[in-house]
C-alpha cells in the first residue's frame, strides 16, 4: 500500500515542480549531504576546546532532531548533567570555532550538491520560477557551499535566503518559511518547499507551504506521510520528465 501511494506521488512531481511560482530549499541535507561534515567539524571544535567529547552517528542522529548548532551542543550538556556547563559565551565561541572549521572542510571540494539539484536549479531558472532559501543554518555556512558549487555570485538567483539567525523560532517552528513568504510576496499554496527532514516537513506544513522530500542520510527514516511527494533524490525529477517525452511502446 505504501509503494503504490509513494509510486503515484512520484508520478506527479515534475508537474507539481513546474506549477510552483516559487522554489523554497532547505540546505543541510537537501541541497548537499553537508551533515557528516558538521558532525567531524563538531568534534573538531571539541578537541580545540579541551572537551572529551565525541559524537558517532548515532549521538549525532538523536542531535539533529534539535535544530540549531548552538542548540545542540547545549542540549548535549544538558544530557551530560556536567556541574558546571558551558556560558552561553562559551558555546557561542565554541561554535564559531566549528562553523571555521566546517567552512574549511566544505572549501577542499569534497562536498558537492546533490544528484538533480544543479538541474534543477538551472530548469527553474529557465521557466522563470523564483527561487528562495529557508533554513536552521547560518548565513555563513549557506555561503561556503554554494560559493564553491554555485560561483561567488550564487545568491543573486535566490530572491529570499532566510536562515535560522534571522527568526525567532527554528525549525520545525515555521518562521523561516513566514519570512520567506513575506520576502516573496506569494500565497504558500503557489509555492513548493523542498526539504529533507521530518522538522523541515513540519515547519513548511506549518506555513501551508506544499512540500516534496528528497531522502537524505541521517533523515531516511523519519516519517514523510505529510508532503505531497517523496523522493530518494531530484534526479527523479529528471528521470520522469525524460520518461514523460518519450513515446508509448505499442
Amino acid at each position: 500500500m505504501q509503494a503504490g501511494a509513494a509510486t503515484i506521488a512520484r508520478s506527479g512531481a515534475a508537474e507539481l515542480i513546474r506549477r510552483a511560482a516559487a522554489l523554497i530549499f532547505d540546505v543541510d541535507g537537501t541541497l548537499a549531504e553537508t551533515e557528516e561534515l558538521h558532525r567531524q567539524a563538531f568534534n573538531e571544535a571539541f578537541i580545540r576546546h579541551g572537551l572529551d567529547w565525541h559524537w558517532d552517528r548515532a549521538i549525532y542522529r538523536e542531535l539533529l532532531r534539535v535544530t540549531g548548532g548552538k542548540e545542540r551542543i547545549r542540549a548535549y550538556q544538558d544530557r551530560l548533567r556536567i556541574d558546571l556547563p558551558l556560558s552561553d559565551a562559551d558555546v557561542a565561541a565554541l561554535h564559531r570555532v566549528k562553523t571555521a572549521r566546517y567552512t574549511e572542510l566544505i572549501e577542499t571540494g569534497c562536498c558537492s550538491l546533490r544528484p538533480g539539484v544543479t538541474d534543477l536549479l538551472m530548469a527553474a531558472k529557465a521557466r522563470g520560477q523564483r527561487l528562495a532559501i529557508a533554513t536552521t543554518t547560518s548565513h555563513g555556512n549557506i555561503d561556503a557551499l554554494l560559493a564553491r558549487a554555485l560561483g561567488s555570485h550564487w545568491a543573486a538567483d535566490f530572491d529570499a535566503i532566510v536562515a535560522g539567525d534571522d527568526v525567532r523560532h527554528k525549525k520545525p517552528a515555521p518562521d523561516v518559511y513566514l519570512e520567506v513568504l513575506a520576502r516573496l510576496k506569494l500565497d504558500a499554496p503557489d509555492c513548493i518547499a523542498i526539504e529533507d527532514s521530518a522538522n523541515g516537513l513540519i515547519a513548511a506544513s506549518g506555513a501551508n507551504i506544499p512540500v516534496l522530500i528528497t531522502r537524505s542520510m541521517f533523515f531516511r527514516d523519519d516519517d514523510f506521510s505529510g508532503a505531497q511527494v517523496v523522493l530518494n533524490d531530484l534526479s527523479e525529477l529528471a528521470l520522469e520528465t525524460k520518461s514523460e517525452k518519450q513515446p508509448h511502446a505499442q
